[in-house]
Formats: C-alpha cells, structure tokens, sequence
C-alpha cells in the first residue's frame, strides 16, 4: 500500500502546478507538471508489474 500513498502524494504535490499552468499559463509549472506525469507514469508501471508477479506466483 506504500506505492498507493506515493501516488497520492505525487498527484496532490502536483495540483498547484496544475492550476499554474492551466489558469494562469505558467510555463514552466508545465515543465514540472509533464515532469511529475513521467514520474506516475513510471510507478504505475512498477505496481503494474508488482500486482502481475504477485498474482502470477
């Protein structure tokens, strides 16, 4: 459960970086926000992968 809380985490430090962007055309929250997406994108993958191992075994 551990990688689920670091997921929230991610995504609620991201937030503010959101709105930057978005409402007030920030680029470089942009650069942060595509930087953090990478991120979750890397540690879904890294659950997807430990969730596949453990139901395999």
């Amino acid at each position: 459960m551990s990688k689920f809380s670091e997921v929230k985490n991610l995504v609620d430090s991201l937030e503010g970086d959101f709105e930057k962007f978005y409402d007030k055309g920030n680029q470089a929250a942009g650069t942060r926000v595509r930087k953090g997406m990478q991120e979750l994108k890397n540690l879904a993958q890294d659950i997807r992968v430990d969730v596949q191992n453990i139901k395999n075994s």
